[in-house]
């Protein structure tokens, strides 16, 4: 059985034929343990000469927004991650100046810290990570945690943390700002519930799901609401739904259009592993991922790694994946033109390519835990739905 959030998020299908192990996982932070992979070439450039200042950031109990905020608060750095690492783990990754004449020392506070390891000529990019390593602790589970052996038939579904796990509701606010339908937008940032959400927080959303109710709860909105207390100070102030979106910071804006991308590459995987399409080899005339993470046709000999569209207004749609796609676009009422949104420029969104099945390596699971290592992009909780097979994913940690 698909648990229901599987199917929120457009995920229908298991890859693998394991029963599952059930368990949790991030009891406790240390359960969930994630240090970032870079380049070696990338690694080698790190000297102690003057340049751009290169940092590790470990932390816990903190997302690498929050954190990077807080030290550009306090000590007036603005540093830039590769990826995002959650709160509910204990991460370790690079993080770069943009300024080659702002450094500060090493700096640590009760949820992470800061520690200077050298100078790069140019600033790191996303280009420069390869991937991440997990290692992670799985509790209260049933035996057979050792006889998983199906770590490279796993597809490469995004996972719960695209969609905001508890509450999944970035896709959908995405797909009301392709359609145009800013009041909607608007509706479901303040007031779209879910049974896994708290219930002070569903309560103050269904008061907020009245507009007459705006300005008498505004101040009763919880702090770590800080998007929901800018729209609605933006409606209270005019009264209208696009300007505020607007005022949403724009890569949060970006990232709901990209969450709806998800949702409907999800879908297409799920359609095609359904409609029997071997999703784990390519075969000539697909497009591919090489080694180098390169984009190009099949080339029989060639190592490459079978890639899906993700669908934007530049949409490809020469491949054998395109009955599932436009099979999907039809249900959702979109079309890839939508992608261009004219009102909303600096949202629009190409589209591109993602790799069909998870590349993992150096694969190892021992007592309770489980290690592995997944290219840039690639979801661990993905692969432990494969292992755990939950019926409950909030309620097992995901």
């Amino acid at each position: 059985m698909i648990p229901a959030l599987d199917s929120q998020i457009g995920i229908s299908v298991y890859s693998t034929e394991f029963d599952g192990i059930g368990g949790k996982i991030r009891v406790t932070p240390e359960d969930f343990e994630v240090s970032e992979k870079i380049l070696e070439k990338t690694q080698n450039t790190i000297n102690q000469e003057q340049g751009y200042a290169v940092y590790k950031l470990k932390k816990k109990k903190i997302d690498t927004n929050h954190a990077l905020s807080d030290i550009f608060r306090k000590k007036g750095i603005r540093l830039k991650s590769l990826g995002l690492k959650d709160a509910s783990a204990i991460t370790e990754q690079f993080v770069c100046s943009g300024n080659k004449d702002k450094v500060i020392e090493d700096y640590s506070t009760e949820k992470y810290s800061l520690k200077k390891i050298g100078f790069v000529k140019k600033p790191l990019s996303k280009k420069d990570m390869i991937g991440n390593h997990f290692k992670i602790k799985i509790s209260e589970y049933s035996d057979g945690l050792t006889s998983f052996t199906e770590f490279k038939n796993i597809l490469n579904f995004y996972g719960y943390q695209r969609f905001g796990s508890k509450r999944p509701v970035t896709h959908l606010i995405g797909k009301a700002i392709l359609q145009r339908n800013f009041d909607v937008a608007v509706e479901l940032i303040l007031s779209f519930t879910s049974e896994y959400d708290s219930k002070e927080n569903n309560e103050i959303r269904q008061k907020l799901a009245d507009k007459q109710n705006y300005k008498q709860y505004f101040e009763k909105i919880p702090k770590q609401m800080d998007i929901e207390r800018i729209v609605i100070k933006e409606m209270i102030e005019h009264g209208n739904s696009f300007r505020a979106i607007r005022t949403i910071p724009l890569s949060l804006r970006r990232f709901y259009v990209q969450a709806y991308q998800s949702f409907i590459f999800n879908k297409s995987l799920s359609a095609a592993f359904i409609d029997g399409e071997n999703l784990f080899e390519s075969e000539p005339g697909d497009i591919c991922f090489d080694l180098k993470g390169i984009i190009g046709k099949f080339t029989k000999g060639l190592d490459q790694n079978l890639a899906l569209p993700f669908v934007g207004y530049s949409y490809y749609k020469k491949t054998r994946f395109d009955y599932q796609i436009s099979q999907v676009l039809q249900q959702e009422e979109v079309t890839p033109k939508d992608f261009f949104i004219k009102e909303m420029q600096e949202v629009s969104s190409e589209g591109g390519f993602r790799q069909a099945a998870i590349d993992c390596s150096n694969y190892s699971s021992h007592d309770d835990v489980v290690e592995f290592t997944l290219s840039r992009g690639s979801f661990a909780t993905i692969l432990l739905r494969e292992i755990m097979k939950p019926s409950d994913p909030i309620h097992a940690g995901f």
